[in-house]
């Protein structure tokens, strides 16, 4: 049947529980867009038999007049950060690259459990570390969208680029992501699509591949504000074997989307006002303000005053934890191995990491380990929480007076392969206002928000108190209803 890789996840779950077509014709029509699709080199692994699997269970239940889930018919790609049993689970690092686990994480089980169906492993910055996916073993992920004047090609955001470029590009209706400084919502600004990071501890990390355990939060990645809801539903939950998991109640966000600001407060945080900011994005956040104002909403100025350390903070804290949680790649346990001959254990140890870690993860290792040291930890880590809190503060503060805060996803729009991958600070400088609500442990989505004068797609960020995913997808959806985005990539790959 044509046209079902336009469908998204909402569509699909309807379309399939009412007959009108199959899950399995679903699964088909998918798994032939990601075998189509080498070129951009969003999958690290296919499973197309997964897919169909899946797929059969559901009509097999429909056939039966059983419930099908809250994502039935549905087939997803799977960040390949999220443990799946028997299924290679690398984090795009070539220490990991043929590691198969013996159990699925609390997430994919979850989602599973809810009727989806996995597409494959999507290519992603090698363990979570990256800004624009060239960071991965298995090659840079390319975005699906060009330039209106140029055929260079583009980065799709990261660490979740493989996400944010398999959905961009209709090869999966919706795929995970993880978000630890913006690597949800920076890719889904680059690609013109949706994603949300859940409050942290909302999704279960156990089972995902560690980057920065106080930061790191799941989420979905679709097309729509809608289709976002339902995946995000069938994902958060408490689980015992996750000592930061929220035992809170699921809420039914799907059923309480309403694109009515009547009587809310949005932020706009004066610090975000960046001098040499670009006026595409400039002129993209006035016209959100705009939207939002007509949607309803009461704009007030709000102050973060100390945003401006919120990168620097986050990159002491990040990579320290990233040093610890890395540490278990030893060469001993599982992953790779490189042994020389004569070689002695400490020998393993350093012939293993020097082969198996790309560049980016042995320089955020440095920095952790440095940072983390005896004579420095008071003088940079212990500084970092310190700021950490502030932070925090600042949107505790800024709560009292609005509901929602409204800010530019990325500082630009997406950025040619290569262009920053000399300079680490200007790659980092593209979570500057991400990072904020990561740090505070926040809810915060992207949402299209149109193109910028080159034909790229910039988003909006919605950023929300404290388990508020209720008003950042309100607030979402009447940015997305107002913007009224449609734009997609051309097709060339």
């Amino acid at each position: 049947m044509s046209g079902l890789t336009d469908l998204g996840v909402k569509a699909i779950r309807d379309g399939v529980a009412a007959g009108e077509f199959s899950a399995v014709e679903v699964a088909e029509a998918f798994n032939a867009n990601v075998a189509a699709a080498s070129a951009l080199n969003a999958f690290i692994v296919a499973t197309p038999e997964a897919a169909l699997d899946a797929a059969r269970a559901t009509d097999a239940r429909r056939a039966k007049g059983e419930a099908l889930g809250a994502m039935g018919g549905v087939p997803i790609g799977m960040k390949d950060l999220f443990a799946t049993k028997g299924v290679q689970t690398s984090a795009a690092s070539h220490i990991l690259e043929h590691f198969k686990p013996e159990y699925e994480s609390t997430v994919s089980q979850k989602l599973w459990d809810a009727g989806a169906g996995m597409l494959g492993k999507l290519n992603l910055d090698q363990f979570a570390m990256g800004s624009s996916n060239e960071t991965s073993y298995f090659g840079n992920v390319i975005n699906p969208w060009r330039k209106s004047d140029s055929n260079a090609a583009l980065a799709p955001g990261g660490s979740s680029g493989g996400s944010s470029a398999a959905v961009s590009a209709r090869l999966c209706p919706a795929a995970t992501g993880t978000d630890t400084g913006g690597s949800i919502r920076q890719p889904a600004a680059f690609t013109g699509i949706s994603g949300i990071k859940p409050t942290y501890g909302r999704c279960s990390r156990w089972g995902i591949v560690a980057f920065a355990s106080s930061l790191d939060q799941a989420g979905p990645m679709a097309r729509d504000v809608t289709d976002c809801a339902i995946m995000l539903e069938a994902m958060v939950g408490f689980d015992p074997k996750d000592s930061t998991s929220l035992q809170m109640p699921v809420p039914q966000w799907e059923a309480g989307l309403s694109p009515n600001l009547k009587g809310k407060r949005v932020g706009v945080p004066r610090e975000y006002r960046m001098d040499g900011m670009d006026e595409d994005v400039a002129k993209s956040w006035d016209q959100g303000i705009a939207w939002l104002k007509d949607a309803g909403a009461e704009i007030v100025d709000i102050s973060l005053p100390h945003t401006r350390y919120a990168l620097p903070a986050y990159y002491i804290v990040a990579p320290a934890e990233a040093s610890s949680n890395l540490a278990r790649y030893d060469g001993v346990r599982y992953g790779l191995r490189d042994l020389p001959e004569g070689a002695g254990l400490q020998d393993m140890y350093a012939a293993t990491r020097a082969a198996g870690f790309g560049a980016e993860v042995k320089r955020r290792i440095l920095i952790g380990t440095y940072v983390l040291s005896a004579g420095f930890y008071d003088a940079y880590y212990t500084q970092a929480q310190k700021v950490r809190t502030l932070i925090s503060l600042d949107f505790k503060n800024a709560f009292e007076s609005c509901d929602v805060i409204l800010a530019p996803t990325a500082p630009t729009a997406a950025f040619a392969l290569g262009e920053n991958t000399e300079d680490p600070l200007a790659m980092y400088l593209n979570d500057v206002f991400a990072v904020p609500a990561s740090l505070a442990g926040l809810p915060a989505m992207s949402v299209p928000a149109g193109l910028n004068r080159d034909g790229l797609p910039l988003g909006l960020q919605i950023i929300g108190n404290m388990f508020d995913e209720q008003g950042v997808l309100n607030a979402g959806l009447a940015l997305e209803q107002a913007a009224g985005f449609s734009a997609r990539p051309e097709k060339w790959w």
